[in-house]
């Protein structure tokens, strides 16, 4: 069964990094924008199925809030993006007094509502952001913060099969190892290493090692978190539209952490 699941997972990677390579360095920006919109209408349905289960309404309304977020990151517009991060939590308690259900999971519902959209927002919105960074370079951020988590991802998953002794939080997710959280900041950090070799010569050693260690080690606290929201909702995959990989919560965990970091990096310290 794992060597079934591995081959899965392996034929659809080498099916998407082209896809996405082609669609970073080929297609227009606005047409990586619309990418990035197709791709929150499945997270967040995911999301939002968790936190308002059998409310359909209340689903559309994250999918289009979560849009808004995006759309306020892409912009690049301080006054809009301050309203929108401002307006965003007021009406995830509107939505919860709207549709206020089974009133004992109002909490879950009115929370879910308005951190919902600023988590995958933010990090939906980064990554798209990054596509437009001046000089050539928006593409080779996009990668390197898709490659922080998928070889963090790659890393952890072979190193906890081969090695994995010691639970790292059997309590959240049982199947992680310690040996595999190291395997895993081992594998980003040597992800970020042949970026910088292949795409981004400029990037500074240092600050690419230091990427690779922290976009591994934060992004499997948001794994820990998303397996956390999975084991409250009572459910093991988020969804099943990656083969192999379950839901779209379950494939970009990671980057809603690595991108906002890497974008963060752009903004702050990047050559």
């Amino acid at each position: 069964m794992a060597a079934s699941n591995l081959t899965v997972r392996l034929a659809t990677s080498a099916v998407a990094i082209p896809l996405l390579i082609a669609l970073l360095y080929l297609a227009p920006p606005w047409a990586w924008l619309l990418f990035i919109f197709v791709v929150a209408v499945t997270a967040a349905s995911e999301l939002f199925g968790m936190t308002h289960a059998g409310e359909r309404g209340c689903r559309i309304a994250g999918v289009l809030l979560t849009w808004v977020v995006v759309g306020a990151i892409w912009l690049r517009d301080p006054r809009v993006l301050l309203t929108v991060m401002l307006l965003v939590p007021f009406a995830g308690i509107v939505l919860g007094l709207a549709r206020p259900g089974d009133l004992r999971g109002s909490a879950l519902r009115i929370a879910g509502g308005g951190f919902g959209p600023l988590y995958l927002g933010a990090g939906l919105g980064a990554v798209a952001a990054l596509r437009l960074r001046p000089g050539g370079e928006g593409p080779a951020y996009v990668l390197l913060a898709l490659t922080l988590a998928w070889m963090s991802d790659t890393g952890g998953y072979f190193a906890g099969r081969l090695l994995g002794r010691h639970k790292l939080y059997p309590a959240v997710s049982p199947k992680k190892t310690v040996e595999g959280a190291v395997g895993a900041v081992a594998g980003s950090v040597i992800g970020a290493l042949v970026a910088r070799m292949l795409i981004l010569p400029r990037l500074p050693l240092g600050d690419a090692a230091l990427l690779g260690v922290l976009g591994s080690v934060l992004g499997q606290l948001g794994d820990l978190g998303e397996s956390l929201l999975k084991r409250s909702a009572g459910i093991k995959d988020s969804g099943g539209i990656v083969p192999g990989h379950g839901g779209m919560l379950d494939r970009i965990d990671a980057v809603m952490i690595t991108a906002p970091m890497t974008l963060l990096y752009t903004l702050w310290r990047a050559p």
